[in-house]
């Protein structure tokens, strides 16, 4: 273990991670390659463990699948009783999440993580049961088959041929605190399955032809274990990190082929392939961006790019790391990673330049501890194929050279020789700086002008201008500034000294600043990436729309990588189309649709510097969640070199995923729109049907029999029966004619095609009309009528408010005793107008005030009353017309308030005199 301190971030963060686990519960899943190995029987074995530790167990649901070794191991352990859901006809057995949150154990088992849940359930899926267990504190043992992982569904349909549906995202298995595997030999498993202790016999004979063969389960087996594997893997990871420890454990076989820019590098990647292969194991490619590795013209660092394009073609990671030295960048990564294996190249200095300068193998061999180093040798000149030795990457990255410059490296060579040319007029500034200083200041006054100067030369142009500033201003001071003057001789050797150090100073200075150069260069690099994705992930989560979405995607990409960029989307045939309309500036025309047809089809990238359709002249990248491919980002940019950097295409895939988010999203809530709109239409539909088809059926039914019986019974009838059924027929002709006007009434209001009328008028008169019209219907009641003494007019539309006033009062007389009475009043303030209609009746049901005003809902649907619902959905609409509201409320001693509140926000008009009255 070593002896280094931990990062106080990462305990910080341990800290964290720990104090939420917690407060959550611990989830153990026994995980297997297929049902029959053996999962509930184990978890079944460990509960009752627990219980005789003397924890509280609950089995909460446990599937025997009448298995009688299974369901003899439930016995003694309290068992939750399932909850009965209604389906189709159909009793359904499911998990009853809300007693077992209400009996709260220490412990509970809940079978099948990746079960599908009833409709009418709280969860869709039984693995968000258990996370809200786990967030009420209580422990949770669970199952879960190998094909049932999100990850992994693809794999298992191609292998056995069978599609399952009943998924579990792969974050919730990870995020388990405990995974026990449950294995089984595909031998033994069959067999258990002939014996029928899986399924039943016939069950069992089919599965065999189908799911259960011998090579589905060996595949899933190893699946398993693998799955297994690669989770204790990272726990180790996690482990190692929070107690840093950075020796190597050899646990698991990781292969670290390390390249740079030489021909070697092809060789290696394919050594490590075959490497990787014959250990299966995983395999990692780095290559370490170090600042003389920057200065390298373009031809040598596109080579870099095409291979580490083909590493990844080959399967494996690639990585790139920026640091001033390859091996420290080397060890740090293979230290973090667990890397077993380093395969690189033999090293290429030679002689007095190895001893002097080094090599990263021997750094490597003296510190990489625990890893095993692998060389691979150059070959002979003249052994490789014909045009290996000479083979360059292709000039894609290559930028049309400007004037006076004819390729990259001559631009390079141009700034080297610059810098060249500074170093010597910034030396020859400091020596006239010093001569006039001369005489008032010490020697080594005057070295410090010097070494001035080297950090300037150092920070602005690298480290060779420096080290020859470096130079130049040793010799500087010793021809100027020591005696004896104007000659190289040194008469003191103290001078040596003081010239020696000067020049150990000055070239130590220069490497140092030519670092933190480099280092400063890195950091902006990263701080831009990091603005840009900061930018367009803000930007697009403000997006409402596809085309907000898509502006910001075109211009941020054009910001970061340059050229020109297009999101294509396919119509409702599947094929892509240009879009209509969308101008931007940055946005990419006249782009290959068929290309993008084929990208969008087969979900790859292809086009310009890819091994697909390299003839087009963009590259097109495909926009996919998951296994659906959402668009395509059509990119032409000014510089291939923008997009395919390792770190460049990294954030390119970082944009692209926050798109395509921000695109589900979008498709999401409007999906979520069209079926809440939906769902409403339909229900306002039945419910108006509902309503008709009871309301009005009656009245017309009434009005046919009487019709009837004065058309076949005319003559007969006394007069009187005459009378009484024709006023029947015109009763129930009138209740209909209200019943249809309620229904036009709201259907205005709701299409905004009401206009109010507003003008000063009497309240008084307002509720008199509407008394004197209702005065039949409200016979046999007593009305009291309370205003304020000197109620002044009032600004409102009164034909309206005549009708809140009527649909109140026939509401009342609809669902009050006859001889219940009513109250009437009003109240005045400087800018609301409020009036109250009460009565002495049953009272609105509990929690349902507010339900009242709503289209089509009525308290009691079977009730004999006649209605549709819309009486008291027609005054809110109105009352909110006028920029009031409505509200209905309990009396204490029994009964019910409506009362309404509207906007006086104007003076009445002065009264006028008798004279003109």
């Amino acid at each position: 273990m070593s002896s280094e301190r931990p990062d106080p971030d990462a305990l910080l963060a341990k800290v964290e991670r720990d104090e939420a686990k917690a407060r959550r519960g611990r989830l153990k899943i026994f995980f297997g390659a297929a049902a029959g190995v053996g999962k509930t029987y184990a978890m079944l074995l460990a509960a009752r463990e627990r219980r005789a530790e003397g924890i509280n167990v609950l089995a909460g649901l446990v599937e025997t699948h009448g298995r009688k070794e299974t369901a003899a191991l439930l016995k003694g352990l309290a068992v939750l009783p399932h909850q009965a859901i209604e389906y189709r006809g159909t009793t359904l057995r499911e998990f009853d999440l809300d007693a077992a949150l209400k009996r709260k154990p220490a412990l509970i088992l809940v079978d099948e993580l990746a079960h599908s849940n009833a409709p009418g359930s709280r969860h869709p899926k039984r693995w968000q049961d258990i996370e809200e267990l786990l967030d009420a504190g209580i422990d949770v043992y669970t199952t879960l088959n190998v094909q049932h992982l999100e990850s992994l569904n693809d794999d298992v349909g191609q292998i056995a041929g069978i599609r399952v549906w009943e998924t579990v995202p792969d974050t919730v298995f990870e995020a388990a605190d405990e995974v026990e595997l449950v294995d089984l030999p595909p031998g033994e498993l069959l067999e258990r399955l002939k014996e029928g202790k899986v399924y039943l016999r016939e069950q069992a004979q089919r599965a065999t032809e189908n799911f259960f063969r011998k090579g589905n389960l060996m595949a899933l087996r190893e699946l398993a274990l693998r799955q297994t594997a690669s989770r204790v893997d990272a726990q180790m990871r996690d482990y190692r990190e929070d107690h840093a420890i950075r020796d190597v454990w050899q646990v698991g076989e990781l292969i670290l082929v390390c390249v740079g820019h030489t021909p070697l590098a092809e060789r290696l990647v394919r050594a490590g392939k075959r490497f990787a292969t014959s250990l299966r194991a995983n395999w990692i490619v780095a290559y370490v961006e170090t600042p003389e590795l920057q200065r390298l013209p373009a031809e040598r660092r596109d080579l870099v790019l095409r291979v580490l394009r083909m590493a990844e073609q080959l399967g494996a990671e690639t990585v790139t790391l920026s640091a001033p030295e390859m091996s420290t960048a080397l060890l740090k990564f293979a230290r973090e990673r667990n890397v077993t294996k380093i395969v690189m190249g033999k090293p290429t200095r030679r002689g007095w330049r190895r001893w002097l300068l080094g090599s990263v193998v021997d750094v490597l061999i003296a510190e990489a501890h625990n890893i095993n180093l692998y060389l691979l040798g150059s070959p002979r000149p003249g052994s490789l194929p014909q045009g290996e030795e000479v083979e360059e990457a292709p000039v894609l990255f290559r930028k049309p050279p400007p004037p006076g410059m004819n390729d990259p490296v001559n631009r390079r060579r141009h700034t080297s020789y610059a810098g060249y040319g500074w170093s010597l007029a910034v030396t020859a500034l400091c020596s006239g700086i010093a001569a006039l200083m001369r005489g008032s200041f010490d020697l080594a006054n005057l070295v410090m002008i010097y070494l001035v100067g080297v950090i300037v030369i150092a920070t602005r142009y690298g480290r060779g201008p420096s080290v020859l500033a470096s130079v130049l201003s040793v010799l500087s001071v010793d021809f100027l500034f020591v005696t004896p003057y104007y000659s190289f001789k040194v008469s003191d050797s103290q001078y040596l000294i003081t010239l020696l150090a000067m020049l150990v100073v000055a070239v130590v200075t220069s490497h140092l600043m030519s670092h933190v150069r480099y280092q400063a260069k890195v950091a902006g690099h990263r701080e831009r990436r990091a603005t840009a994705l900061f930018a367009i992930s803000k930007e697009l989560s403000a997006s409402r729309s596809e085309e907000e979405i898509v502006g910001c995607a075109v211009r941020h990409i054009h910001g970061e990588f340059g050229g020109k960029n297009i999101i294509l989307f396919a119509d409702e045939e599947g094929r892509i189309v240009y879009p209509v309309g969308r101008k931007q500036e940055e946005s990419l025309e006249g782009c290959d649709l068929s290309v993008a047809q084929w990208v969008y089809d087969h979900n790859e990238l292809a086009g310009l510097g890819t091994n697909t359709l390299a003839g087009a002249n963009a590259i097109y990248f495909p926009l996919a969640a998951g296994d659906k491919v959402l668009g395509v980002l059509v990119v032409q940019p000014a510089n291939l070199r923008r997009v395919f950097l390792p770190e460049q295409r990294k954030l390119l895939e970082t944009f692209t995923g926050q798109i395509v988010q921000a695109i589900e999203r979008v498709r999401l809530a409007e999906q979520a729109r069209t079926a809440a709109v939906q769902m409403e239409a339909e229900s306002l539909r039945n419910s108006l049907l509902s309503s008709i088809s009871h309301d009005l059926r009656t009245p017309l039914a009434t009005i046919v029999g009487s019709a009837s019986a004065l058309i076949e019974n005319g003559s007969g009838l006394k007069p009187e029966d005459r009378r009484e059924l024709s006023r029947t027929i015109h009763d129930e002709a009138l209740r209909m004619s209200r019943l249809i006007d309620n229904i036009l009434d709201m259907a205005r209001l709701d299409a905004g095609a009401a206009r109010l009328n507003r003008q000063w008028h009497m309240l008084e008169e307002i509720i008199g009309t509407v008394l004197n019209r209702l005065g039949k219907r409200l016979e046999g009641r007593e009305v009291e009528v309370k205003l304020p003494p000197h109620m002044p007019l009032v600004h409102v539309d009164a034909v309206m408010i005549e009708q809140v006033l009527t649909n109140l009062l026939e509401n009342v007389a609809r669902y009050t005793p006859p001889d219940s009475p009513i109250e009437i009043s009003a109240e005045k303030s400087d800018f609301t107008l409020t009036v109250e209609v009460a009565d002495r009746g049953p009272g609105i049901p509990r929690g349902q005030e507010e339900q009242l005003f709503e289209k089509f809902y009525q308290v009691d649907r079977e009730s004999a009353q006649s209605g549709v619902g819309l009486g008291l959905a027609i005054c809110r609409a109105i009352v909110e017309s006028h920029g009031g509201y409505i509200r209905a409320r309990n009396r204490p001693r029994g009964g019910a308030v409506f009362s309404f509140t509207l906007m006086q926000d104007q003076t009445p008009p002065p009264p006028l005199p008798e004279e003109e009255a």
